[in-house]
């Protein structure tokens, strides 16, 4: 039985890993099958029947994506069988996945209605409709190529393997971020919006047109990006100020004066054993007293 795995540490098919382009010879080593071969223009269509595996080449024994089946076609090429292995996305069966995060799913061309999960460079895109997947074909990720300079995979938040820290108040992670991000640089990628906005593949940001309010897909950048327990040590203070880097790259012509980005609840405090002082002007009226209850020195800017 096949064995399909994409995880953060890479991709592999029967614990071998597997990058793009790859050979016809190491796949039919790994497959322990020779394929049936439809010649196009350039390379063409290899077909493992038993398998319910297409490989596709632009040259001849060089496969640059795969193709893997799970509803019969009736093309010439079509794999005879349909997949009976399995397939993981991060320990996950990769359709319940899909399924149950749409959030995470990427756009890789116009027009693209199913999306595709990415991660560690490589996109596994979905041949899918409501209510079941007929096919996932696994490539290098290669959506979008105006970011001409910015790394393919740079603003694709990857699922670490390692504890998190779950947030209940979006402007307190903002503020966390802040600090561990731009002030002492423990947070990577450090986030640029306007690089963000040339890197995006799945529509054109313009940020003179909507840099004077929240972007949509900023903000869901920031409410998805993990911070890891780990460094909840590391933080002592938080420091609000209308010029901070956060602020800037949420909404770059603000102003300033943004309530959407307050802090609502101290709750969040509890994951932060160090933090011992906050300066304040994005949070509502009671939270300096609730920061005092918890013995941290909280003043308003």
């Amino acid at each position: 039985m096949i064995d399909i795995q994409l995880t953060s540490t890479g991709f592999t098919i029967n614990n071998q890993p597997v990058s793009f382009p790859i050979s016809l010879a190491a796949l039919e080593n790994v497959f322990a099958e020779k394929p049936r071969h439809f010649k196009g223009k350039k390379g063409g269509v290899y077909t493992w029947d038993k398998l319910g595996i297409l490989g596709y080449s632009k040259e001849a024994h060089l496969i640059y994506a795969l193709s893997i089946i799970f509803e019969a076609e009736n093309y010439q090429f079509s794999p005879s069988q349909t997949f009976t292995g399995s397939f993981s996305f991060e320990d996950e069966a990769i359709a319940s996945y899909y399924h149950q995060h749409p959030e995470k799913r990427v756009k890789l061309f116009d027009g693209d209605t199913s999306g595709a999960l990415v991660l560690n460079t490589i996109s596994a895109w979905f041949d899918a409709d409501a209510d079941a997947i007929k096919a996932i074909e696994v490539s290098q990720y290669e959506a979008y190529d105006r970011s001409a300079g910015i790394p393919i995979d740079k603003y694709v938040i990857p699922i670490p393997d390692e504890a998190l820290i779950t947030f209940t108040d979006f402007g307190f992670k903002l503020s966390v971020i802040e600090e561990l991000m731009y002030t002492q640089g423990l947070l990577t990628p450090k986030f640029d919006v306007h690089e963000f906005a040339k890197w995006y593949p799945q529509r054109a940001i313009d940020i003179d047109e909507e840099g004077y309010e929240p972007i949509a897909e900023v903000t869901q950048y920031f409410k998805d990006f993990p911070v890891p327990q780990r460094l909840a040590p590391k933080l002592t203070e938080l420091y609000q100020d209308g010029g901070n880097d956060i602020y800037m790259n949420l909404i770059p012509f603000s102003g300033g004066d943004v309530a959407y980005w307050d802090i609502e609840s101290v709750a969040d405090a509890h994951h932060f054993p160090n933090l011992k002082k906050v300066t304040l002007c994005y949070a509502k009226d009671h939270i300096v007293d609730d920061f005092e209850k918890l013995g941290i020195e909280a003043e308003w800017l």
